[in-house]
């Protein structure tokens, strides 16, 4: 079972919370709003769209990563761990 499934209700409500973010920002450019104004709303999308993906990073340990060292570690183990940096790395870019 995945991490994130125990949260998957509030998971799946703050992805629908970022795309009506999303809307807003369409309906803005739309309107032809201030540049300024659409920019900081784009960082609130990001700003949230990052704490969501640093959630489920957060789970991922808690859950996958745990459970291969729990079940005896070696080659599972390393490849989750692998999986794991490599996820943080493409996170951070």
């Amino acid at each position: 079972m995945y991490g994130y499934l125990i949260n998957k209700k509030g998971l799946l409500h703050r992805l629908r919370r970022i795309e009506g973010q999303v809307r807003g920002l369409q309906r803005m450019v739309d309107e032809e709003k201030y540049c300024i104004d659409i920019v900081t709303q784009l960082n609130s999308v990001n700003a949230a769209l990052r704490a969501v993906g640093l959630g489920l990073l957060d789970d991922h340990v808690r859950s996958c990563v745990r459970e291969s060292f729990e079940q005896g570690g070696g080659a599972d183990a390393d490849e989750k761990i692998q999986e794991l940096v490599s996820a943080v790395a493409r996170f951070a870019r």
